[in-house]
């Protein structure tokens, strides 16, 4: 059997507040590799304590690529994240350094290295067709619409996610298939890395709850919600960019909005973060290749070491 040439890669994958960057910093103490942020919230400037950006003496010892690369008026997408990866891994290989990607946004993570099918251009006049029957019929409406016709990007679809509902619609209008049929194609070529992934997934949630928590009240403490009116000051930004849309500034937004009370505001923002860690660690066990660590486990950083040691060990 030929031996594979790519050369290395790392994903280090786990839902929020696992402890995904702590884990990098402390790898990249040990081992030849350069951070990338694989995280969808913090390639945005001003996104700071909500998105638990780490701290700037964090990021002066311990560089991430792909961090504060966006102002949050801009829209970044898959495909932008994928570009601009693959652009960041050549770099650092051609450094004879082993690129390490870490962070929780499975949707970057499978459009890297499975690429991202062809889906069509947007149509002005679906689009618009599509936006005067959200005004009469409201959006949960039409989510109810496309969980009929494409059940499986429903479910990963918020009702009130009027973008991505749109956009879910205009494909199925356009090319008369579910886009989660299409965006499962992929591009079918080999990625050029050959890659180790460790995915960091707790056996029992509870912990992962309580710091969950934790982590949402000290960032009131710090200030996330002057931060969010800082945003909003601008007089640019809107609910339906995606920034905006990241979990706990939604919930933010709408609380100073006047939406949510101000009894409601640290639980909902609690409750979604829950949320978006159960739909990480729903993707991250579909990820069968990958080797599974507890982050509540004393011995998560001797494995993980131990996991990496061998792994840049069969580099030629």
């Amino acid at each position: 059997m030929p031996i594979d040439q790519r050369p290395l890669a790392v994903f280090l994958m786990g839902p929020t507040a696992s402890g995904k960057t702590a884990l990098a910093c402390a790898l990249s103490e040990r081992f030849p590799v350069d951070l990338i942020s694989v995280d969808s919230a913090l390639v945005y400037r001003g996104l700071d304590i909500g998105s638990a950006k780490p701290d700037a003496a964090t990021l002066a010892r311990y560089p991430h690529r792909l961090i504060d690369i966006r102002d949050p008026a801009e829209p970044y997408s898959a495909a932008d994240f994928r570009g601009d990866a693959m652009a960041a891994m050549q770099d650092i290989t051609a450094q004879g350094r082993v690129p390490l990607l870490v962070g929780g946004t499975g949707l970057y993570f499978r459009a890297l290295q499975q690429g991202l099918s062809q889906l069509p251009e947007a149509d002005p006049q679906v689009r618009e067709r599509l936006s005067a029957e959200a005004a009469t019929e409201g959006w949960p409406a039409m989510h109810a619409r496309l969980a009929a016709l494409d059940p499986a990007a429903a479910a990963r679809i918020g009702p009130n996610d009027a973008q991505r509902v749109q956009r879910a619609l205009e494909v199925i209008e356009l090319t008369g298939r579910p886009m989660s049929e299409q965006q499962r194609g992929g591009t079918g070529e080999r990625f050029p890395w050959r890659v180790l992934k460790l995915a960091l997934v707790p056996e029992d949630r509870a912990p992962l709850h309580a710091r969950i928590a934790q982590r949402f009240d000290a960032m009131l403490k710090d200030g996330f919600l002057d931060e969010v009116r800082t945003l909003r000051a601008r007089g640019d930004l809107h609910a339906d960019l995606p920034a905006i849309r990241a979990v706990g500034y939604r919930q933010a937004w709408e609380y100073l909005d006047g939406q949510i009370p101000a009894g409601e505001f640290r639980d909902r923002g609690v409750f979604a973060t829950r949320q978006l860690a159960k739909r990480q660690m729903t993707w991250l066990r579909g990820e069968l290749d990958a080797r599974v660590l507890d982050p509540e486990r004393p011995v998560l950083k001797a494995t993980a070491d131990q996991a990496l040691a061998l792994f840049l060990g069969t580099r030629r």
